[in-house]
C-alpha cells in the first residue's frame, strides 16, 4: 500500500477502537502482551536482521537491539496499561447555563495518531498499546534501520488482536522508509489528526518544518545537573553519575554539568574523578581549566549539544541565577536538576527553569512514562501546547462539548 492508502485504512477502521469498551481494550492489550512473549524468538530473529545491517555504532545498536528481557519489559508495559483507567468519557466539566442548557465537556480520543520514529522497536509496541487504551487509531512509520523489527512486532500484536476476536486494522505500519515517504506522511492532514515525532534533532526539526499535520514536538534532551554551592556531594555525585552513565543513548540523560564557583574550587576535582572512573569524556569552560588544566576546552557549540554518549560539558557559574539563565539558553526544555541543601535556591530553580521536568536532588533519568506512573509514554513533549513532559493516556485525548437542551433557541 502507498503511504496515503495506509493512513486511510487506519482512519477507515478508527471506530474499531474509538467505540470499544474498556473491557475490550484490556483484552486486546492482554492478548498482545502474551503474544509478544510467546513469539519472542521470532521477533528476536527479525531484530537480528536489523542489528546485523546496522553500521551506525554501538550506541545506535543499543537502541535497536531486542532480547527476551527487553521484550518481556515491553509486554509488561502493555499489562501496566490494563491497570490504568481509560480516560475516554471522563467528564471534565459539567454545568447548567443561564438558559437551562446542560453543558458537559467530555474527554474523547484524538482520532488517528501518526508516529514517526527512529531505531527503537519498543516504540512500536508502546505506541500501539497507548493508542488502544486511549481509543485512537495509529499509523506507525519507523526508520529503515528497524524495519524488520517493526514489521515483526506489529504483525505479532495484530495477529493476537485478531485471534482474540477484534478488528486490528486501526493499527497500520508504513513500510516505505524513504525520505520521500516520510515527507508524504507528514502531509496527511485531513487523514492523520496529529503527528508525534520520536528521535534525534534532525527528525524532529524535519517534522516541525515540513509537516502540514499538527505536530506535538518531542524534544531532544540537553539535560543539566547543577551543583549549587550548598550541594551535598554524597547525594550529588551518585545523581550525576546515574544521570550521565546509566544509559547514555536516551533523551533524559545528563549532557551538561554546572557548578557554583565556591564549590568548584574545592570539589571539582572529586567530581571529575568520579566521571573519569566511568570513562566519561569531559569538555569544560576556561574557569574549570584554570582549576584542572588537563581538561579539554569546551566550545560554545558543546553547551548546546545532546551528546548521547559518554561525554559531558562542564561550566562554572556564579550562583543560581546564572545557572538558570544558562539552562534556559542552552538547554532543550526537557529535564534539569539542582543539587542543593538550600531550599530557597531549590524553589527558585523549580519555578524559573523553563523545562518540562525540573528536579531537586534527583536524577533526570526519572523523566519517563513508566516512572511517572503513566504505564508508558508516546514521547516526552518539550512544547507547551496541549501536552508537556511524558505523554501518557490523557495526553492522547482531546475533548468535546455535549449540550443537552429542551427546545432552547437563541434570540
Amino acid at each position: 500500500m502507498t503511504t496515503r492508502e495506509t493512513c486511510l485504512k487506519a482512519k477507515e477502521n478508527l471506530s474499531a477502537i474509538s467505540l470499544a469498551s474498556e473491557q475490550d481494550m484490556n483484552k486486546m492489550l492482554a492478548a498482545a502482551a502474551n503474544a509478544l512473549r510467546e513469539r519472542a524468538p521470532y521477533i528476536i530473529a527479525e531484530n537480528q536482521r536489523d542489528v546485523l545491517n546496522c553500521t551506525r555504532g554501538e550506541q545506535f545498536v543499543d537502541r535497536l537491539m531486542l532480547n527476551e528481557k527487553r521484550i518481556d519489559g515491553i509486554a509488561a508495559g502493555l499489562e501496566k496499561l490494563i491497570e490504568l483507567p481509560c480516560p475516554v468519557g471522563e467528564v471534565l466539566e459539567e454545568r447548567t447555563l443561564y438558559n437551562g442548557l446542560k453543558l458537559r465537556r467530555v474527554r474523547v480520543p484524538i482520532g488517528v495518531l501518526g508516529i514517526i520514529y527512529e531505531a527503537r522497536p519498543n516504540v512500536t509496541a508502546d505506541a500501539i498499546g497507548l493508542s488502544i487504551k486511549s481509543g485512537n487509531a495509529v499509523v506507525l512509520r519507523g526508520s529503515k534501520d528497524a524495519i524488520y523489527s517493526n514489521k515483526a512486532v506489529t504483525a505479532v500484536i495484530k495477529d493476537a488482536i485478531r485471534a482474540a476476536g477484534y478488528n486490528p486494522e486501526f493499527i497500520q505500519l508504513i513500510e516505505d522508509t524513504t525520505h520521500a515517504g516520510a515527507n508524504e506522511f507528514m502531509k496527511m492532514n485531513g487523514i492523520v489528526d496529529v503527528l508525534i515525532p520520536r528521535g534525534g534533532a534532525g527528525l524532529i526539526r524535519s517534522a516541525v518544518e515540513n509537516a502540514t499535520v499538527p505536530v506535538i514536538e518531542t524534544g531532544t534532551g540537553n539535560c543539566h545537573v547543577y551543583f549549587e554551592k550548598t550541594a551535598d556531594l554524597s547525594k550529588g555525585i551518585p545523581i550525576l553519575i546515574n544521570a550521565k552513565t546509566q544509559r547514555t543513548s536516551v533523551c533524559n540523560a545528563c549532557e551538561s554539568m554546572l557548578i557554583d564557583a565556591p564549590l568548584a574550587k574545592t570539589e571539582l576535582k572529586r567530581i571529575v574523578e568520579a566521571l573519569r572512573e566511568k570513562n566519561v569524556e569531559i569538555v569544560a569552560c576556561e574557569r574549570c581549566r584554570e582549576i584542572l588544566p588537563d581538561l579539554k576546552a569546551a566550545t560554545e557549540e558543546d553547551f548546546y549539544t545532546e551528546f548521547l554518549a559518554l561525554k559531558i560539558s562542564v561550566k562554572i557559574v556564579d550562583g543560581v541565577e546564572e545557572a538558570i539563565a544558562h539552562i534556559n539558553k542552552y538547554g532543550t526544555h526537557h529535564s534539569d536538576s539542582i543539587i542543593t541543601e538550600d531550599m530557597q535556591a531549590a524553589e527558585k530553580f523549580l519555578n524559573e527553569v523553563d523545562s518540562a521536568a525540573v528536579y531537586v536532588n534527583a536524577s533526570t533519568r526519572f523523566t519517563d512514562g513508566y516512572e511517572f506512573g503513566l504505564g508508558a509514554e508516546m514521547g516526552i513533549s518539550t512544547q507547551k501546547l496541549h501536552a508537556r513532559g511524558p505523554m501518557g493516556l490523557r495526553e492522547l485525548t482531546s475533548y468535546k462539548y455535549q449540550i443537552r437542551g429542551n427546545g432552547q433557541i437563541r434570540g
